[in-house]
């Protein structure tokens, strides 16, 4: 992806706060299946980089391809450190290390299909925390299909310096064994985030039942989403300046949260980091 402007014009914001660094973003489970991510407009204005992580062959020879000059792309898989069984499915977006469970997946049209393992093959997983190729980062993206609370948790030191996590999580478990939303919640809370958004709810019918002829189209029952949480801005004191300036940064830029990036300038201001009328010129910024 080419840079489509200067960082100053892009962003008035950054030069309101001036980081010491780029924004860093780590995209686990980079897989292009699911379309543009969300730090797209951040990438495409030169204001991030992104290190990705991508296991199945096909799609990151596709990120590779489509990469530009602030993104690379590992093959590493991501999670407790151990081997483990990777269930490649009909549907390259429901691969993971657990297995699709058949009574679970009859119940919502379609993903008996898509969750047909094809394939298994035996993989070598990386704790987060031991990949030398990632340095401090901000936002971590994270979708690989119920093995996110793993990584969360061989990942614990490097994501203390993090100030955003934006990652799927299930209400009804596809999978053998597979953590659900509360698992992943006491888990980010334990280390010191907090809920800011749900970027995407994803509700499923029940099999057999067709509404309007589209067997997609849903009622009310939820079966996953995603969830961006934030560090917990109630307890500033708590971040460091470079944390606070690039909340900022990825409140705005990511998710157009306005409040929180306010919150943060003002509490940058308090610290005389930015100067006393930068949360107000940010407001006259929009």
């Amino acid at each position: 992806m080419t840079v489509t402007a200067p960082a100053h014009a892009a962003s008035p914001l950054l030069d309101l706060v001036q980081p010491a660094r780029p924004t860093h973003v780590v995209d686990i489970g980079a897989n292009p299946i699911d379309g543009d991510p969300p730090y797209r407009d951040m990438l495409a204005a030169g204001l991030c980089r992104v290190t990705g992580f991508e296991p199945q062959p096909d799609a990151l020879a596709e990120l590779e391809r489509r990469k530009g000059p602030h993104e690379t792309y590992l093959p590493d898989a991501l999670g407790d450190g151990g081997a483990h069984t990777l269930h490649v499915a009909a549907s390259s977006g429901m691969t993971s290390i657990f297995r699709p469970d058949p009574s679970r997946l009859g119940l919502f049209n379609g993903f008996s299909e898509w969750g047909r393992v094809r394939e298994e093959v035996q993989v070598s997983t990386r704790r987060l925390d031991d990949v030398d190729a990632v340095d401090a980062f901000d936002l971590l993206k994270i979708d690989i299909q119920g093995a996110e609370l793993m990584v969360f948790q061989g990942g614990r030191r490097k994501l203390a310096e993090a100030v955003a996590v934006h990652t799927e999580v299930s209400f009804v478990p596809l999978y053998e064994n597979q953590p659900v939303f509360g698992d992943v919640d006491q888990e980010l809370r334990g280390q010191g985030f907090l809920p800011h958004a749900f970027a995407a709810v994803k509700r499923w019918p029940i099999a057999p039942v067709v509404f309007g002829g589209d067997f997609r189209q849903a009622r009310h029952q939820l079966l996953e989403a995603d969830v961006v949480y934030v560090r917990d801005f109630g307890h500033p004191e708590s971040m460091t300046d470079e944390q606070l300036k690039q909340l900022a940064l990825v409140g705005h830029h990511v998710y157009g949260s306005t409040d929180l990036a306010y919150h943060c300038l003002r509490q940058l201001s308090l610290r005389k980091v930015v100067g006393p009328d930068a949360p107000n010129r940010f407001l006259g910024m929009l």
